[in-house]
């Protein structure tokens, strides 16, 4: 992730000397600050993020015993122990230095300093500085994926024609950088395909980072998202790293976008426009590059409408909108499902399952799935979990019977109305296929041709 220039607190009560090293510090490039109380040193450090502290032992021309530099530097590091302190003392005072060692500080430097030595040493801070910070990053990220891999998703099924189609556009625009919103039922599938968007980018090898954004209160949600600094509020006794840095060279997704709040639209507009962020509680602007990919199950466009979700905001999401279809208008696809599922179930639930009776796919098939793929998985685990022979039969499923009506005709395109009407007339036929063809007026070559194309299987007589 792109930073901006390390910042160097300088604390001295000695105006010149604060000149001189805040004079030094800028022309290595560095972005100095600086303090002359240790009262003005705790304030500082509790505003803002610094990457290293560079502090005199003595802030009082009567004291040369350094027990007052001693007590800030252990004041200062309960508000931020990551931060690299670097002592100056004009007394050349060994045992001093090793105290200050000995609480946390990293170096020492004596007065009056060579700029050389000083040079080096804050170079090699900060060099370190990084490193922990990386280190703590690459942690928090391996918390979150180790979570995430506690969960399996299902694997990308596109056997239907509607399903093919969104396969198309995922290849299409994976490999750019586009934000990307999925749309679509509750269940469908669009942790799914945020997922494969991901493994097919040029950024598979980053992280992939998902948040459920309905989940998310307002007094929670910027230290979720950007992190805060050790003690930016009551609780914060440590760092955390938000999600966006977790994401960095990688793909942040935002389920359930829908459900954002008006200033959290707020919030993630300005990440999006110019990828920049600050932590809770820090001065330090961060830059990160993480593809969004968002999802919702709302039609964004009547949020608009209505005031509830910002326009700006939705044009920078959906460069690219892709709509997943309801398992209804995909049914070609439940068999792959089924299988898919049961080597997971059987695997999890230690069950010898031999498959399904005859009737059983009939009945999956014939279920309108108001839940989507996420019901058919739980109908499936039901049936694993209550089957005795391994055979697993339709009433094992728990299916009401309401949820066995046909799929609304409005709900549907044209190419699911077709293969909804075949299948209708095949059950009317008995799966006779030359007697549904008739039916529908089409010529034995023509329903065949519908049949290959729909991947629907009729008993041939």
């Amino acid at each position: 992730m792109r930073e901006t220039k390390p910042r160097v607190l300088i604390a001295d009560d000695q105006s010149e000397v604060l000149n001189a090293l805040a004079f030094i510090c800028s022309e290595e490039g560095y972005e100095t600050v600086t303090a002359d109380s240790p009262q003005a040193v705790l304030a500082l450090v509790r505003s803002g993020e610094f990457d290293l502290l560079l502090m005199d032992m003595n802030f009082d021309v009567r004291e040369t015993t350094g027990e007052g530099g001693l007590e800030l530097l252990q004041q200062v590091l309960q508000l931020d122990s990551l931060l690299s302190v670097v002592v100056m003392t004009a007394y050349g005072s060994i045992p001093l230095a090793v105290k200050a060692l000995h609480l946390g500080a990293k170096d020492f430097l004596q007065k009056p300093w060579e700029n050389e030595r000083l040079l080096s040493i804050l170079r090699t801070q900060l060099q370190l500085r990084r490193a922990l910070r990386r280190h703590a990053r690459l942690e928090a990220e391996n918390q979150i994926l180790r979570q995430a891999q506690t969960i399996r998703p299902a694997s990308f099924i596109a056997h239907s024609p509607a399903m093919q189609r969104v396969e198309r556009i995922i290849r299409q625009v994976a490999p750019s950088d586009a934000n990307l919103l999925i749309t679509g039922e509750n269940g469908t599938g669009k942790g799914v395909v945020a997922r494969a968007i991901h493994q097919l980018s040029p950024r598979a090898q980053g992280a992939f980072i998902s948040v459920n954004m309905g989940g998310l209160p307002d007094s929670l949600f910027e230290s979720e998202m950007f992190g805060h600094v050790k003690g930016a509020f009551t609780d914060a006794r440590s760092e955390r790293v938000g999600r966006f840095e977790l994401a960095d060279n990688g793909t942040i997704f935002l389920d359930e976008i829908a459900n954002l709040t008006a200033p959290q639209q707020a919030k993630i507009l300005r990440v999006l426009e110019t990828g920049e962020f600050e932590k809770i509680g820090s001065s330090k602007t961060l830059r990160v590059n993480a593809r969004v990919v968002s999802a919702t199950n709302s039609d964004l466009r009547a949020e608009i409408a209505a005031g509830r979700f910002r326009e700006d905001l939705f044009f920078r999401l959906n460069t690219i909108e892709i709509h997943l279809p309801p398992l209804r208008e995909r049914v070609e696809d439940i068999p792959a499902l089924v299988n898919y599922f049961l080597d997971e179930l059987a695997q999890r639930y230690r069950k010898d399952i031999t498959g399904l009776s005859q009737g059983a796919l009939e009945c999956l098939k014939r279920y309108s799935w108001p839940g989507n793929v996420r019901e058919l998985r739980h109908a499936l685990e039901r049936a694993v979990l209550l089957t005795s022979d391994g055979e697993i039969k339709a009433e094992d499923f728990g299916l009401q019977a309401p949820g066995l009506r046909a799929a609304s005709l409005d709900d549907m395109d044209l190419e699911s109305v077709e293969a909804h009407l075949i299948r209708k007339a095949l059950d009317r036929c008995e799966g006779n296929a030359l007697q549904a063809a008739e039916i529908l007026g089409l010529s034995r070559s023509a329903f065949y041709r519908r049949l290959q194309k729909h991947g629907i299987s009729p008993k041939l007589k």
